[in-house]
């Protein structure tokens, strides 16, 4: 180990080459290749047992359910939507009163007709 130590009485190189060499655990199984498949194996089998599975689809259901999504998703897309533009709101606002000015509120003046 304590040939592995710089001697600090030698100059600093700029740059070092290090030598990783792989270790091996003992007990350790060689990492062996997987056994070559047969070519007929990516033959599909008979799939006439699912056909029937889709005379029992209540389309109607399926329907239900995805207009509620559409709903859900579009709800939390809106209340983040609202959220960064109150954050935006909050953070213009940080900004003017850190800035050190006066008058950062907006003021609703009313309309004249």
């Amino acid at each position: 180990m304590i040939a592995d130590q710089p001697d600090p009485n030698e100059p600093r190189q700029s740059g070092q080459i290090l030598s990783f060499r792989l270790r091996r655990r003992v007990g350790r199984q060689p990492l062996r290749h997987p056994a070559p498949v047969p070519d007929d194996a990516n033959v599909v089998g008979d799939l006439s047992g699912y056909e029937d599975e889709d005379r029992n689809i209540n389309y109607r259901h399926r329907m239900l359910m995805n207009v509620i999504a559409v709903l859900v998703v579009s709800l939390l897309i809106g209340a983040g939507v609202w959220i960064a533009d109150i954050i935006a709101a909050m953070q213009k606002a940080q900004d003017c009163v850190l800035q050190g000015r006066q008058n950062c509120a907006p003021i609703q003046l009313p309309v004249k007709k």
